[in-house]
């Protein structure tokens, strides 16, 4: 679940979206292991306001570093993440007529991927447990960075938008437990 935190004067709902991708887990002592991950990532968001309503679809390539602690078949993990903006699209409806005329919106979908910075920065931290190769987790990813590429003359009301991800995921480990 996905969600642009920072949008001003628009009502923002967390869309359902996936990831998917590999990951290797390096034992480095104990309980401790670091576990770097290479996923595709669809993360956005859904607008609604009085003059739109569209979802918006940033696709992305992310390479979580987590650290993570094994608690018997518990484990936690938690680290950076850094994302590279591969595409971007709104699609949905908005406001076609013009002021004073008949309300009348339309159909749209177009890129939009220089609205968007192409890099992403987050945090992650996330919890899961293992059933023999079999992980199951969920992890939330906040993002850092300000992704809003489009800035106004003066700045004042640009939003600050940043990827608020919410992910559950199961996963087979091959190889060494």
């Amino acid at each position: 679940m996905a969600v642009l935190d920072g949008k001003i004067d628009q009502h923002t709902s967390p869309k359902v979206y996936y990831h998917a991708g590999l990951l290797y887990e390096i034992k480095v002592a104990g309980p401790l292991s670091v576990q770097p991950e290479l996923l595709y990532s669809l993360q956005g968001t859904e607008t609604k306001s009085d003059f739109e309503n569209y979802d918006t679809r940033l696709h992305y390539l992310t390479l979580p570093l987590l650290a993570k602690v094994h608690l018997g078949p518990l484990f936690v993990e938690g680290g950076p993440q850094f994302g590279v903006l591969l595409t971007a699209r709104d699609a949905g409806t908005m406001l076609v007529s013009a002021p004073g005329a008949t309300t009348q919106y339309g159909s749209t979908s177009r890129q939009v991927e220089d609205s968007y910075k192409r890099g992403d920065l987050s945090l992650c931290a996330g919890a899961g447990v293992k059933f023999g190769p079999l992980l199951l987790g969920a992890r939330f990813n906040a993002g850092l960075n300000d992704i809003n590429d489009v800035k106004s003359v003066s700045g004042v009301n640009d939003p600050k938008l940043h990827n608020r991800v919410f992910q559950g995921y199961v996963a087979l480990q091959l190889g060494d437990d």
